[in-house]
């Protein structure tokens, strides 16, 4: 079975407070790139989403943006991506990410982060993919969400199985290892 060949990465459109949120999607954008495997992200000029693309395109790397018309008319995408998709609505931005994608990446992240997230983990309980999830965890970014899904699971709002459905890995590196060892059906 072939490898993993292109990945949704969810994260920021502001860079967030600590220094090691950017460094991350530097280095997740350039890891990705070295390997081969094509990044599919929100398009955006600014923020993690930037450092992510720019890194990526700066180690040569192929890079998918995807953006829905009312932002790109904001002027937020990234002026460097070439291969930016516009899309009528958000919800056919996630449902393209979604079919672009052979795994999901989360690194730190706003509202958006958490919506795609989350709306990519619930697609996932419900049968509409059996994609890897991944919780890049950079400085304890993972934990509240991981800790959501596991009060939801103790209040018997969601089966034990929910915790199966995605995977919190301590940072880049281990995040693009586990990549690396993952094949595609």
């Amino acid at each position: 079975m072939p490898g993993i060949r292109a990945v949704t990465v969810f994260c920021g459109s502001r860079e967030g407070n600590d220094p090691a949120f950017r460094a991350a999607a530097t280095a997740l954008g350039r890891g990705l790139a070295e390997a081969g495997i094509r990044v599919i992200y929100g398009g955006g000029g600014i923020g993690l989403m930037r450092a992510l693309a720019d890194a990526a395109l700066g180690a040569g790397g192929r890079v998918t943006g995807v953006m829905p018309a009312f932002l790109r008319r904001r002027e937020v995408a990234h002026p460097m991506v070439a291969d930016l998709i516009t899309t009528d609505s958000m919800q056919a931005r996630k449902r393209l990410m979604s079919e672009l994608a052979d795994a999901f990446v989360a690194l730190p992240g706003g509202l958006g982060t958490l919506d795609e997230t989350v709306e990519i983990l619930t697609w996932r309980q419900l049968g509409l993919h059996q994609k890897p999830i991944l919780l890049c965890d950079v400085a304890g970014s993972a934990a509240p969400l991981a800790a959501a899904v596991d009060a939801a699971i103790a209040q018997g709002f969601a089966g034990t199985e929910a915790r199966e459905l995605f995977e919190v890995t301590a940072g880049v590196e281990a995040t693009l290892a586990r990549l690396r060892s993952l094949s595609v059906d």
